[in-house]
């Protein structure tokens, strides 16, 4: 049994796809059908005729891939796909070969089905070696090092890594999503450093430096809200924001959402902010949708953006505690 990375798109185009309808799709969608492919060499041939201008070293990585994705990925074999919509990985397993489907899109596409075993794991119960591996710029690739494939059951079973100190990369820096791995280990110090009601500063630090005035629930009891939030000196004027911090890495479900929404009421707040580190349930996304303007959603990716974004306005002190640094990295495409 093989462990493969195969990504929702660059933007998440893909996620309804592929948890709707439990596949996994490669992309090339202007290759034709590959089905009766026996090998490489022919593979080779039929690539360079419908990307003729494709350079040699292009070439070979994406023929690799697509050869990946119709021959060696097995049944049984385990998938990993990084979601774009919320901050956490899905993981199943392969049921079926290769097909060229006509079905599931308006034109054909390359899928492999899938039984999705969980796909609202949060990225944070993955050690960074991993999550490492699972940014790999390519679109289908296998993770094998680090005894990958056992650690991903494990994360399965019980819902956490085991712990790797040792970071020795399998894979080159040219290869793997530097905006990613920096993300994931700002993401990691966050986890480390500021739990439980430490978060709730955090977020209450990020909501002042936007230009809020703030009240914070001392740690214990809050009645169901974490932090208040105004407009205006006073913090009298609107929008009058409640806000719920759930620092546990396991989603949140549609029980908290409703929960917010019934605190809102209580304190006469037009607008909620439901900040959950580990994520939140596809449930709780389909939910929050129909509440689009009365409530927002922050996962740990949201929290680091909003960090980044405000990050010259938060204070001396919270930059001493978090001492982050803007980089500039050149993006090679080819």
């Amino acid at each position: 049994m093989s462990l493969w990375l195969v990504r929702v798109g660059k933007n998440g185009e893909k996620e309804d796809l592929f948890f709707n309808n439990d596949v996994v799709e490669l992309g090339w969608r202007a290759m034709p059908d590959m089905s009766k492919i026996k090998t490489k060499g022919e593979l080779k041939e039929l690539f360079m005729k419908v990307y003729p201008g494709t350079s040699k070293n292009s070439a070979a990585n994406q023929i690799g891939q697509i050869w990946t994705f119709i021959k060696r990925m097995k049944n049984g074999d385990l998938v990993v796909s990084p979601c774009k919509s919320r901050a956490s990985i899905a993981v199943g397993k392969i049921k079926g070969p290769y097909e060229y489907n006509k079905d599931l899109e308006e034109f054909p596409i390359h899928i492999r089905r899938v039984e999705w075993l969980n796909t609202d794991i949060p990225r944070n119960a993955f050690a960074q070696d991993l999550l490492y591996s699972m940014g790999a710029y390519m679109s289908v690739c296998q993770i094998k090092r680090n005894n990958a494939e056992e650690r991903v059951k494990k994360v399965l079973r019980d819902g956490q890594d085991t712990c790797i100190d040792d970071l020795t990369q399998e894979s080159s820096p040219e290869n793997v999503d530097i905006e990613t791995l920096a993300k994931d280990q700002i993401v990691d110090y966050v986890n480390r450093k500021y739990r439980g009601h430490e978060l709730s500063r955090l977020v209450e630090a990020v909501l002042q430096a936007q230009g809020y005035v703030t009240e914070n629930a001392k740690p214990g009891p809050d009645g169901g809200v974490d932090i208040l939030a105004g407009k205006e000196p006073m913090g009298f004027g609107e929008p009058r924001i409640c806000v719920q911090v759930k620092s546990s890495e396991s989603p949140a479900d549609v029980k908290v959402l409703r929960g917010l929404q019934g605190v809102m009421a209580n304190f006469g707040a037009e607008r909620g902010l439901l900040v959950s580190w580990g994520g939140f349930t596809r449930d709780t996304i389909k939910e929050a949708r129909l509440n689009f303007f009365n409530i927002r959603l922050w996962d740990s990716d949201d929290l680091i953006r909003a960090i980044l974004k405000n990050y010259d306005n938060l204070s001396d002190s919270l930059q001493a505690e978090l001492p982050l640094k803007r980089i500039w990295a050149l993006v090679i495409e080819d």
